[in-house]
C-alpha cells in the first residue's frame, strides 16, 4: 500500500498514511491483542494476564517485523498473545472465540475511525478549512482501511493466523493437532506468498466490501440530516 502511494500519490497522502499506520501500530494493534488476552482470561486461561499481555501498553505487543509489514503492505501482526488452551473448559470452541476477538476489535475500531472521519467531513467542515478537513478524513480513512485489512488478513484460515483457530474448532482432532505441529512452517510460506502478492486479490476484495459496508453505516446519519 505504501509503495502504491509513493508511486502514484501525493507527498501529503504518503505522510498521512505513515501517520495512520503508526497510529494503528501503537494504538489499535494493542487493542487487538488486548481483546485476545481479555477473552482468553474470561474463558478461563489467565496465561496472557500473568505475562503482562492484558494491557493496552503498545510496548508489550509490538513485533518489529509485523509493524514493518503494516507500514509497507497495510497488514501485519503484533507479538502473539500466549494462550494455554488446556485451561479452557471447551478447548477448541473457546480457542476459536479467543481468536475471533482480535479481528472483531479491528472491525469495531475501523467503524469508529469512519465515524470520526464523517464527523470531520460533515461537522468540522463548518469551522475548519477544506484542506484541513480533507487531511483529517484521509487519516481516519487510512486507519480504517488498515484495521479492516488486518481483520481480513487475520481471518485467513491458515496457521497461525486467527482464522486457523476458528477453522480448527470444526476440524476433527487428528487434523487439528497435525496442523498445529506444522503451523510455523505454514506461516513462513504464507508470509512469503503475501510478500509476492498471492493473497492481494482476496484481501483487497473482502476489505473493500467490508469497508464500504461500514462506511455506509457510519455516514448514514450524517447523509440523512446534513
Amino acid at each position: 500500500m505504501l509503495r502504491t502511494l509513493i508511486s502514484g500519490g501525493s507527498l501529503a497522502n504518503v505522510i498521512i498514511y505513515i501517520i495512520s499506520s503508526l497510529f494503528v501500530i501503537f494504538c489499535t494493534q494493542p487493542v487487538h491483542e488486548f481483546a485476545h488476552a481479555w477473552m482468553a482470561n474470561k474463558l478461563g486461561d489467565p496465561t496472557a494476564r500473568y505475562r503482562g499481555r492484558m494491557t493496552l501498553n503498545p510496548m508489550a505487543h509490538i513485533n518489529l517485523i509485523g509493524a514493518g509489514m503494516i507500514l509497507l503492505f497495510g497488514f501485519g501482526w503484533a507479538e502473539p498473545v500466549p494462550v494455554n488452551q488446556m485451561n479452557f473448559r471447551r478447548p477448541k470452541s473457546d480457542m476459536a472465540l479467543t481468536a475471533l476477538a482480535g479481528p472483531v476489535s479491528n472491525v469495531i475500531l475501523a467503524f469508529i475511525c469512519l465515524l470520526l472521519g464523517n464527523i470531520a467531513v460533515y461537522v468540522l467542515s463548518i469551522v475548519l478549512p477544506t484542506m484541513a478537513v480533507m487531511y483529517i478524513w484521509y487519516f481516519f480513512s487510512f486507519a480504517a482501511q488498515i484495521n479492516v485489512t488486518l481483520a481480513v488478513f487475520n481471518l485467513l484460515p491458515v496457521p497461525p493466523l486467527d482464522g486457523s483457530r476458528i477453522l480448527f474448532a470444526v476440524l476433527p482432532d487428528k487434523y487439528y493437532y497435525k496442523l498445529q505441529m506444522y503451523e510455523q512452517y505454514v506461516f513462513i510460506a504464507v508470509l512469503v506468498l503475501c510478500m509476492f502478492g498471492a493473497f492481494n486479490g482476496i484481501i483487497s476484495g473482502l476489505s473493500s466490501f467490508l469497508i464500504n459496508g461500514l462506511d455506509f453505516i457510519a455516514s448514514l446519519p450524517f447523509r440523512l440530516f446534513y
